[in-house]
């Protein structure tokens, strides 16, 4: 460090404070004098140095706080765009729909081509013809005997006085309680007490001829259809008889009795 020089102006002058050009002129261009004991550059210096310091304290004690406060975040949107595997999923799931809602159509017009093939081969179907109806002037079932374990008693002619001259059945005679059967498939139009006849079952059949069941012990059928076998009573002798039988009558059309006889052996029944 240099010399304390005095203030002296008619010394020599010293290489870094004094001049040439103020011996001349003392007074002219004179600046005040700085103390050697501080420097301006050490002033700004101690002057920056507190206002950062002033700052950094400032910013030390903000600092928990600032760290404490969350991040700010993109939007979803910004992530998504950002992110390749997060487009690549959307771009899967946008082609999953659309192929989902092209298989639903393919579907929904197979299902409507389906439904107009089956139209159309209802309307070309033939119409099936009705069934043909059977006819009612025919037996529908086979004939049978009336009842079984049975022996003929008075045929159709010439009878007793019971008869007034005129048998107009055939007897059956056979034990008491024996079933009787009906001899075709008819219905059962009449059935109860008939007089001399004692208790009777009427059957007729499709073509209209009545068969009389006659004599019986108990009725069996009363009423409906009665099938070929049907048990319509029992053998008895009730009526104008004293011993079991069974008297049938064939009456065609409802109308007169016939012989039963040549009637039965016509249907295959022997008697």
């Amino acid at each position: 460090m240099a010399s304390t020089t005095s203030a002296d102006p008619t010394a020599a002058p010293t290489q870094l404070l004094d001049h040439p050009w103020e011996q001349a002129d003392p007074a002219r261009h004179r600046l005040p004098r700085q103390t050697r004991g501080g420097s301006p550059l050490l002033g700004v210096t101690a002057t920056m140095a507190a206002t950062f310091g002033a700052a950094g304290l400032t910013a030390a004690a903000a600092g928990p706080a600032a760290a404490a406060e969350p991040a700010v975040s993109a939007p979803d949107g910004a992530q998504g765009a950002a992110d390749p595997g997060l487009a690549l999923a959307a771009r899967i799931q946008q082609q999953a729909d659309t192929r989902t809602a092209a298989e639903e159509t393919a579907r929904l017009a197979a299902a409507q081509e389906a439904e107009a093939r089956r139209a159309a081969a209802a309307v070309q179907a033939p119409v099936a013809a009705p069934a043909a109806r059977p006819r009612t002037d025919a037996p529908s079932a086979p004939f049978a005997a009336p009842l079984s374990g049975f022996s003929l008693g008075a045929v159709y002619g010439p009878g007793g006085s019971h008869w007034a001259a005129l048998h107009t059945g055939l007897d059956f005679e056979a034990p008491a309680g024996t079933p009787v059967t009906a001899v075709g498939d008819g219905t059962v139009t009449s059935a109860g007490w008939a007089g001399s006849y004692g208790y009777r079952v009427v059957q007729t059949l499709p073509d209209g001829t009545e068969i009389w069941y006659c004599h019986l012990a108990r009725l069996g059928a009363t009423s409906g259809h009665a099938p070929t076998g049907t048990v319509l009573g029992a053998v008895g002798a009730t009526g104008s008889v004293t011993s079991p039988r069974l008297h049938l009558e064939i009456r065609p059309g409802g109308g007169a009795p016939t012989d039963p006889q040549p009637w039965l052996q016509a249907r295959g029944i022997r008697v």
